[in-house]
């Protein structure tokens, strides 16, 4: 089954920039994505393509995106590479 990207809105993408969080993300969320995966939809990013980032495999990466309480080192790892904050990834 393949995932439908969000599409950026001019004010969503705003928000990011101004380290917010966008509605589609926090919609996502209550639709019981994780917040990794909801930022990770909204960017249009593959879990390869964070895994890369990080340096991981995307089998690892898949991990993490479904933990339920990542350690906060992780967390600043993932916020790293998906350009955020640690704070707008963990809500």
């Amino acid at each position: 089954m393949t995932e439908k990207p969000f599409k950026i809105s001019r004010q969503s993408a705003f928000a990011h920039a101004e380290g917010l969080i966008p509605h589609e993300v926090v919609s996502a969320t209550v639709d019981r994505a994780s917040p990794m995966k909801a930022w990770r939809e909204y960017l249009r990013l593959t879990q390869a393509e964070v895994a890369k980032r990080m340096g991981v495999t995307q089998a690892a990466y898949a991990q993490t995106e479904v933990a339920a309480r990542p350690r906060k080192a992780t967390l600043a790892r993932v916020a790293a590479a998906l350009r955020l904050t640690v704070e707008q990834l963990d809500f």
